[in-house]
Formats: structure tokens, sequence, C-alpha cells
């Protein structure tokens, strides 16, 4: 993957480029950015600028990275216990099953790679027995005498034990060792590692860049590349799945729908309690990377309706597809109220995350949305 394959992102393309021209490559780097925004192909492709630059054979080089397959390009990613891997899952069990996840969804999310693998009803992490084999890894001498690259993708899903075991690495790397540090949310990294990585902030796609993407990579027309770009928030990932009419997001919409309008009839009406445990019930019986995504889905719901009760209609991109008006629930959302349901929202998130009872969570976020929702502006 070349800095050409990748969408927009000019300025930091020709940082990364001058920088390694001059000879300025920080030993380890944090790339941050949400969801689609291309943090991913910018890493791979700025290893393999690294790699074959100086490369007495370049064509070599790159035809053996544009495979994902060079011998001083390694990954470490979330992983976990699936069907073929029953203990100490670490990603080189996992490097046919990435490289395969990169050709066809290469701005794809964490849901998306374990769905891929098979196991969306678990989490990923990245834990002790991944960095023992970053550490035996980067030990050896590089393969071709030039640079070695580590890219470790969704660091936050990185836990302490695994941290702490990196971090003398990658405070003192060996010589011409490079750490590409990927991530969504640089706060959940603990503070050690943070402030040994220099940080590169990647903003969201732009709607041209995204339009630009589907018609030259997905071959459709431009007012509906455009019609795409203007739901998606920036993430391409999101437009792809847009395009893909992926059936999450109706689902997630008919949760929703279900979920407000229980809440709504629930004030001063205990039989509708029930409605809301039967809905707790069913949601808790997914997997956990399910959950998250259906809350984050939430987050946004609450924002776009917030958005158009101020009339930032400029702003809204949400289209609902189940006979709900998101104009006669907007005023609902106001500025006395979205900050306590953002805030009930993200805790439930961060408690699912750590193995809460997720019936339990969606319950108490279900009681706090009733008594939010009529709550006078």
């Amino acid at each position: 993957m070349q800095f050409s394959d990748i969408l927009g992102q000019e300025h930091i393309k020709n940082h990364l480029q001058k920088s390694a021209d001059n000879g300025r490559i920080p030993h380890a780097q944090l790339f941050v950015g949400k969801e689609g925004s291309g943090t991913l192909p910018m890493a791979i492709a700025y290893a393999q600028y690294l790699l074959c630059n100086s490369s007495e054979n370049k064509e070599n080089c790159n035809l053996k990275c544009d495979k994902l397959a060079h011998p001083d390009l390694h990954f470490a990613f979330p992983v976990t216990t699936n069907d073929k891997v029953k203990k100490h899952a670490i990603s080189n069990l996992f490097l046919t099953d990435w490289r395969d996840f990169i050709s066809k969804k290469p701005y794809g999310n964490l849901f998306d790679w374990l769905q891929f693998i098979g196991v969306e009803n678990k989490q990923g992490t990245i834990g002790v027995d991944e960095a023992e084999a970053i550490v035996k890894a980067l030990q050896l001498k590089s393969y071709e005498g030039g640079f070695k690259v580590m890219l470790i993708w969704m660091a936050e899903k990185m836990n302490s034990a695994a941290a702490n075991k990196l971090l003398k690495l990658i405070e003192e790397p060996p010589e011409k060792t490079v750490f590409i540090l990927i991530t969504e949310n640089e706060e959940q990294i603990i503070g050690t590692i943070r402030s040994r990585c220099q940080a590169l902030h990647f903003p969201v796609l732009s709607e041209n860049d995204i339009v630009n993407g589907l018609i030259t990579s997905e071959g459709i027309l431009e007012n509906e590349a455009k019609k795409i770009a203007n739901q998606c928030d920036g993430n391409y990932n999101k437009a792809i799945r847009i395009l893909n009419n992926n059936s999450s997001d109706a689902v997630f919409e008919e949760w929703f729908i279900t979920w407000i309008r229980a809440a709504f009839r629930a004030k001063g009406n205990a039989s509708v309690i029930n409605e809301l445990i039967n809905w707790s019930t069913t949601i808790a019986q997914t997997g956990r990377e399910t959950q998250k995504r259906f809350l984050s889905y939430c987050l946004q719901f609450f924002r776009q309706a917030l958005l158009l009760n101020y009339k930032a209609t400029s702003l809204v991109f949400l289209e609902t597809k189940q006979g709900f008006d998101l104009k006669k629930f907007a005023p609902f959302i106001h500025g006395n109220n979205i900050e306590q349901i953002n805030e009930a929202l993200n805790d439930a998130i961060y408690h699912i995350e750590r193995n809460a009872n997720a019936k339990i969570v969606l319950l108490d976020l279900s009681i706090k949305l009733t008594r939010l929702l009529h709550q006078k502006e």
C-alpha cells in the first residue's frame, strides 16, 4: 500500500514523506484518528516508504509490502481465541486472515475484524503473550539491513501487563526500529506509553475525499457518492457500509426506536418497565462488541436530534427508515439533558467493556433515559 492509495490526508502524507527524506524519523509514533479516517492504511504506506525508499531493489520490496509479507514489517492487533486458535492467541497466528482483511477492508474497524475471524461475541485484546512475541521479533536483526517497523493497531486494547512489558522497548528500541501505534482513543493508552510516542492526529475525511474514493474504488455515480458522503460523518468505513446496505445499522435503528418508545411510555407506567427489561435482555444476549457499537450508534442518534433541534440542519445526515420522525423527537433532546445522556451512554460502554453484567447495565441506562427524556429544557 502506497501513499497514492490513501484517501485525502495530503498534509499528513507530505509531513511523513518529508520527515523520512530528511532522516527525522521518531522511533515511536502514535497515529490518532476516528474510525474510517485512514490511520491504518496510512501507517502501512508509511512503513512501506521507510522499508523500500532506500532499498536496493525497490520493486521487489514494494511487491512484498503490497502483500504485507515483508520480513521487516511486523503487526500486532487485538485477537482472541476462536475455533482455530484455542489458547495463547497472538497476532502471528492470524496473519493470513489479517492480510485478507486488509486487502478487503483497509478502513475497517475492530468490530469488522472480530467478525472476520468469527469472534464478534468476544472482545479482542493485546495481551502479555503478544508483548512477548513483539519483544522476540524485534530482538532479531533486520532481514534486509534497513528498518524494522512494528505496527500496533488499536493500541488502546493493550492491557496493562502488555503495556508494561513493552515500555522499555518502546523507550529504547534497537537501532533502526520504528514503532507505529494506531488508536481511535489515545486516552485509553497508559500515560507512560503515550509520553514516549510522537502523536500525529488525523482529521475525519472531507466529503470530497469520500466522494472521490467511492467513485474511484467502487465505481458508483457522483450523485450517489455525494448522498452517501453526506451521511457518513467523514468515516469511509461507514460509507462502504451504507453502499453495501449493511444490515447492522438497520437493526440498531430498530433497537433504538423500540427502546425510545418504551422509555417515553415508562414514566408513571410501571407495566412498561417489563418492556424495558425484555429489551435489555435481548440486547444483552448479543456480543459485547455489538453492544458497544449499538451504544455508539445511540450517541450519534442523540447528537443528530440535538443538531436538528437547534436548526443546524446542514449537519444532520441521519435518515430513519422505520417510520420514526426525527423532527418530532428532536425537541426532547436539548442543552439541559444532552450532557447527561452522553455521560450515561459512555458510562454504559465503559462498564460493558469491562465485562459488567450487560443486562443490568442496559436496564440501568434505560431507567436513566426515562427520566432524562422528560426533563424540561
